[in-house]
Formats: structure tokens, C-alpha cells, sequence
């Protein structure tokens, strides 16, 4: 599927099916629990198993605590018991063998199935996608019940688990900004949903949603759970919107700094809140009016911008196929032979065809210090491992990156970028080939 976007929305259509996603965002993203039952083991074949489990700990790289949690669950209490240092798999498979539950953090580190999956999904959310695996031997149970603060996606990989979920318990709790300490079953009511998912199924529940799972005794358990939508509220959205908004009031408005009646402390607060008072009356309708005429000052587009800038910084780099990379920076064939370096110089021509590597993969952002473009192509596979990655762009510039995402996904000739010279075209086009974010029509050197 050539445009990112599109295939961002089939792959969520893969993950959802056979429901149709219209009919699971207008029944069950943010409201109820969804279950569906494929009767195919294979399902999921290719994106995560045990092996590739037992692959990442002989890698050498997984550490306790930080990339993986050994857990147990017994009689209402809940233990971690992660040693230090590096996750041997000796010493994890003793874990397990001893009835613990193994939590994998971050699997697209050490899987490109998982890194893949996750770096599509992320564009149809536009919102960070992640994921834990879950590896849990028979007859146990490797966590107390609880509710997260992500829309939750469980995807049975191999063997089946017994899952029971439940309701929120207070309004409070519906789409909680925060995940929940752990919960004892004395303060959980009757499930709304309770299964055993076999390979193949899925499980999908809100967030405040209270879920626990547990293994039969006749079958392990490894499943994977890809969440999103963390901290991405309208709430969230007002946080950046509002103190914004009152600074610029407070620039550009009078009546903002004018200052408080001499004699408010004596009628307003709590201690005088039952009091009828006409000056409490007025105080009230001031502060009313303050804030209703806030909106205009409210710089709505900004402050997305800034919540598109998180995100970025969020992303995990896009996963290129074999024929991409050879028409990106990454395949670019410069290297050391015969005693010199060869094929180092990038020459774009006025003639050469470019288009951005994905659509999701920059921003452009107005800011004190300039015009910044924000880009995915230099994150890390473990989140925020790296800064977040922007070049300062010349204003003269912003029309081009405008002109590149419009285009997008078709390619487009370097002398039709909106550029005052021809130089300035090919400067740009440059730049942002070596940055990973343009990707040429044909490989710049036939190797």
C-alpha cells in the first residue's frame, strides 16, 4: 500500500476484523469491551512468540526491571521479584519454571514484527502505540486486578487465558486519566465479560475498564497487549490550551490586568460561600465573563501543534522494506574501498522525483526561536531514549514542506518545490533526504 495512511487503516481494520471499524468506534472504542473470537490459531503467525521471547533474553540486552518484570499473583497479593543486572535466560526460565509470570516491555526493541506493527498503528491513532508481551505458565496468575489509563488491545499469541473485566466502578473512573493501584476481588462487583481466549481471539477494552487474567492448568499463555490513546483527552489537549490562552490575554487585554476589589476577601471563599451578597453576585459574573472571553485568545492551532510535537517525539521510526531503503539515505551506497571513500556525494538534480517517507513522519511548528520541523526518522525503538528530533527550518521553506504533504504519497519533480531559486529547491530536498524524511523515485546510485 503505497500511501501511509491507508495502509495505517488497514492494518487497524486487520486488527479489529471481522468487525468493521465504523461499527467497533461506534459501539466499543471508549465505551465497552469488545471480544472476538477468530477460531484460528494462525492469526497472529509471524508477529511474536515464545521463541522469539527466548531469541531477545540470548541477545543479551534485556535487563530486569527495565525491559522485563518476573511477577506472581497468589492468595490477593501481587509480587515483583526482579534481581538485578541482565536477564540471563537461565535464570528466567527458573522464574518460570517456578510459576512466575514474565512481562516483556517494549518488545519492538527486540522484535521488527512488533516494531512494525506498532510504527503503522501509531499513524491511524495518531497517538502513541505500545505494547507488553505477557508470558505466563499454567494454573497461574502473574498480576492483581486492576485498570489502566490505555485503550487496550490483547492479542492471544500462542496457548489460552481466562480473562474476567469489569465495569468502572464510579463515574471517576470512566477513561481515567491514571492507572489504578492494584485492586483486591473483594472490591470488584459482578464481570461484564468474562471468556478464555484461545490463539487468534481478541480482546479489546477501554481504559478504567478493571481486567485480570489467569492461566488453566493445562496451557501457558503468551499474549501481547498494543495500547494507545495515553493522556490524549481533550483534558489533555486544555492543558496546553489554557495557560497559553491567559498569557496572551494577560499581553494583549486590560481587563485581564486590572486589578482585584480591595474588599473581595471579605465576601468571597469558602467561609462566605452561603452568604447572599450582590458584591458576590457581580465577583461571579466577572470571572464568568473573563473566562468565556478567553476563547478569544485561545491559540487552538498552536497549541495541537504542541501536542503533535509530543507525539512526534513519542513515535517509533518508521520500518523500512528492502526497496524503500535503497531510495532513502539508509540504503545509500557510500562506504570505504580501494583506499578511498566511494559514492559519498548525494547529487539531486532539478529533475530528481522525491516525496516524504511517510506521511505521519513531520510536523512543522511555529516557535519563539523559529519555524521548527519535527521528524520521526531518528527516534529510538525504546521510548524517549533519544531527544526529540527537529531541524530549524527558514520560514521561506514551510510552503515547500506544505507543498510535500499535500503531494503526498505521489512524487514530485525537486524544481516544482514553491523555492525562491533553484538552488534553495535542491538545498532543501537535500537536507531532508539525509534526515531520512525524502525518499527518491529511484535509487540516487545504481549500485
Amino acid at each position: 500500500v503505497e500511501d501511509s495512511r491507508q495502509r495505517a487503516a488497514e492494518l487497524f481494520r486487520w486488527l479489529v476484523a471481522p468487525v468493521a471499524p465504523g461499527e467497533f468506534l461506534g459501539r466499543h472504542w471508549e465505551r465497552a469491551p469488545l471480544l472476538v473470537r477468530r477460531g484460528d490459531p494462525g492469526y497472529y503467525a509471524g508477529l511474536f512468540s515464545t521463541a522469539d521471547f527466548d531469541a531477545a533474553l540470548r541477545g543479551g540486552e534485556v535487563h530486569f526491571g527495565t525491559h522485563l518484570d518476573v511477577t506472581s499473583y497468589a492468595e490477593g497479593v501481587r509480587e515483583t521479584h526482579n534481581p538485578s543486572g541482565r536477564a540471563l535466560p537461565a535464570v528466567v526460565w527458573d522464574f518460570y519454571q517456578n510459576g512466575c509470570s514474565l512481562r516483556l516491555l517494549s518488545p519492538q526493541a527486540f522484535s521488527p514484527t512488533v516494531w512494525q506493527l506498532l510504527s503503522i498503528l501509531q499513524e491511524h491513532f495518531g497517538s502513541m502505540a505500545g505494547a507488553n508481551t505477557y508470558l505466563t505458565p499454567p494454573g497461574t496468575q502473574g498480576f492483581a486486578p486492576h485498570y489502566d489509563d490505555i485503550e487496550a488491545f490483547v492479542l492471544q499469541l500462542e496457548g489460552k487465558k481466562h480473562w474476567r473485566v469489569y465495569s468502572p466502578r464510579t463515574d471517576a473512573e470512566v477513561l481515567p486519566q491514571f492507572s489504578s493501584a492494584n485492586l483486591t476481588q473483594a472490591e470488584l462487583g459482578k464481570p461484564v465479560l468474562e471468556t478464555v481466549l484461545e490463539a487468534g481471539d481478541l480482546l479489546y477494552f477501554p481504559r478504567g475498564f478493571i481486567h485480570q487474567g489467569d492461566c488453566l492448568p493445562d496451557a501457558h499463555s503468551l499474549h501481547i497487549t498494543v495500547s494507545s490513546y495515553q493522556r490524549n483527552s481533550w483534558g489533555d489537549l486544555l492543558e496546553k490550551l489554557l495557560p497559553a490562552a491567559l498569557q496572551m490575554a494577560l499581553e494583549e487585554d486590560v481587563e485581564y490586568r486590572q486589578g482585584l476589589p480591595m474588599d473581595y476577601l471579605q465576601y468571597m471563599g469558602v467561609t462566605n460561600s452561603d452568604a447572599v451578597d450582590v458584591r458576590r453576585t457581580a465577583f461571579m459574573e466577572k470571572v464568568q465573563s473573563l473566562i468565556r472571553k478567553l476563547i478569544n485568545y485561545a491559540p487552538i492551532d498552536a497549541a495541537v501543534d504542541q501536542r503533535a510535537k509530543s507525539f512526534l517525539h513519542d513515535c517509533l521510526p518508521p520500518v523500512l522494506t528492502q526497496s524503500e531503503k535503497a531510495q532513502t539515505v539508509y540504503g545509500f551506497p557510500a562506504r570505504w574501498q580501494d583506499g578511498g571513500p566511494r559514492d559519498v556525494d548525494i547529487l539531486i538534480t532539478k529533475d530528481t522525483e522525491v516525496r516524504l517517507l511517510r506521511h505521519g513522519i513531520v510536523r512543522l511548528c511555529n516557535e519563539e526561536a523559529g519555524v521548527m520541523l519535527y521528524y520521526t526518522t531518528e527516534n529510538s525503538r525504546v521510548y524517549h531514549k533519544e531527544e526529540p528530533k527537529f531541524l530549524e527550518i527558514d520560514p521561506e521553506y514551510t510552503d515547500s514542506i506544505e507543498f510535500l504533504l499535500s503531494s503526498y504519497p505521489n512524487h514530485v519533480r525537486v524544481d516544482t518545490l514553491p523555492c525562491e531559486t533553484l538552488e534553495d529547491k535542491i538545498s532543501l530536498a537535500t537536507l531532508l533526504f539525509e534526515k531520512g524524511i525524502l525518499t527518491t523515485k529511484k535509487p540516487l546510485v545504481q549500485v
